[in-house]
């Protein structure tokens, strides 16, 4: 699950890491009274405004501003609350701007020039272990570091048995440049990082830019954090910030209805149960020349009602031209599904787009009865090869 700037930022306060004082509003004139309060903690009158979405390249996209009076937070926030923001990462319909947050300036003039630097936490899935990456070259251009320069990119990988040990922290401080008190503190802050990620089930903590002050402290001045939705379980805390609007509508009502759902750019529909066939089925649709519109898993203990479902989610995009039901039958019952594409049929209304169906396990014979009996317009198949090639045969 993807978390939102402020979100991710108020996990890292929770396990000691340094974040510049913030508050996210909804309103113009919230931000301002916001701003007015930090100014007052703080003593900055400068204030970071931030657009607050599930994409990264704000600033590019016009996103971020540094407000130097109250009255330019209220400004920037009445630019930014509702806008569209387009980013490299969110493609060209952008995404609508609902709520921003507004930060106290840590670019503030002292006995050194602040400097940026880049940390992400994640998993080495070759190694099997968690990786903290890094570099001395942090901020808005860390790809084109990383493509033209991958020499300034450094790897720290944890053994799970011990930890991350304290000389891995004292490394990645000295391959950053830092010495002195800035060195004490960004071991501090790499330290209490990892603990955040390990504590949080995160699957990726991505901090950039890592800022260090003119007077030596180390802050997290954004944050990109993605908790494993199967550990959600453990903390309904952050269950709680999901945010539905910033994912796919489609996605948002499968997950009502307990499916796996996740949209592609195919013509193809998929309706399989378990995740392995699922793949399996997506791989077979490509081989034989269309492509998937969509992962859905229907799950083990489908009934008539879910398939029913699963066909009106699948139906709300208008790319799909064709649908393919793969089902093995192990728990789930053959017959269950196919009175699911029956249902289907009777109660949406007219399906405009051809369906292969292949029933194979328990009661496959029963769910083939089913839907001959029917009078639809279904086409049946029992080799995977065989529902395939049908599917290509009616586009």
């Amino acid at each position: 699950m993807n978390l939102h700037e402020y979100q991710g930022k108020s996990i890292l306060k929770k396990f000691g890491v340094a974040v510049p004082m913030g508050f996210v509003a909804e309103s113009p004139e919230k931000a301002r009274e916001l701003a007015k309060e930090i100014m007052d903690e703080t003593g900055m009158e400068k204030f970071a405004v931030k657009a607050q979405i599930h994409a990264g390249g704000r600033g590019k996209g016009g996103g971020v501003k540094i407000a130097k009076t109250l009255d330019e937070v209220k400004e920037y926030a009445e630019q930014i609350l509702g806008m569209q923001l387009v980013t490299p990462q969110t493609g060209p319909q952008g995404k609508k701007v609902r709520k921003i947050l507004i930060e106290q300036n840590i670019f503030y003039p002292g006995e050194s020039e602040p400097e940026e630097y880049y940390i992400s936490i994640l998993l080495n899935r070759d190694k099997g272990r968690n990786m903290i990456m890094y570099s001395p070259r942090g901020g808005m251009n860390i790809e084109k570091v990383a493509e033209e320069t991958p020499e300034q990119i450094f790897t720290e990988v944890i053994d799970p048995k011990v930890g991350l040990q304290s000389f891995q922290c004292r490394k990645i401080a000295f391959n950053l440049g830092l010495s002195g008190e800035a060195f004490k503190n960004m071991v501090k802050f790499v330290s209490a990082l990892y603990k955040a990620y390990v504590g949080s089930d995160a699957s990726l903590f991505e901090i950039n830019p890592v800022m260090k002050t003119s007077d030596h402290k180390i802050y997290a001045a954004d944050a990109k954090v993605v908790v494993d939705n199967n550990a959600l379980y453990r903390h309904p805390d952050i269950e709680e910030m999901r945010d539905i609007y910033e994912e796919d509508p489609i996605e948002v009502e499968a997950s009502r209805y307990d499916l796996s759902y996740v949209k592609l750019d195919g013509n193809v529909g998929c309706m399989v149960n378990g995740a392995g066939l699922a793949m399996a089925t997506m791989d077979i649709i490509k081989l034989s020349g269309a492509n998937p519109a969509n992962f859905l898993d229907v799950g083990g203990t489908a009934s008539a009602k879910r398939v029913e479902e699963a066909f009106r989610i699948i139906l709300k995009d208008s790319k799909v031209e064709a649908i393919l039901v793969n089902i093995f039958g192990g728990i789930v019952r053959c017959d269950l599904v196919a009175q699911g594409v029956v249902d289907a049929y009777n109660n949406i209304g007219e399906i405009n787009v051809p369906i292969i169906v292949r029933l194979q396990g328990t009661n496959a014979e029963e769910g083939k009865e089913l839907i001959d009996k029917s009078g639809l317009k279904v086409h049946s198949a029992i080799l995977l090869e065989d529902a395939a090639r049908l599917v290509t045969e009616v586009l």
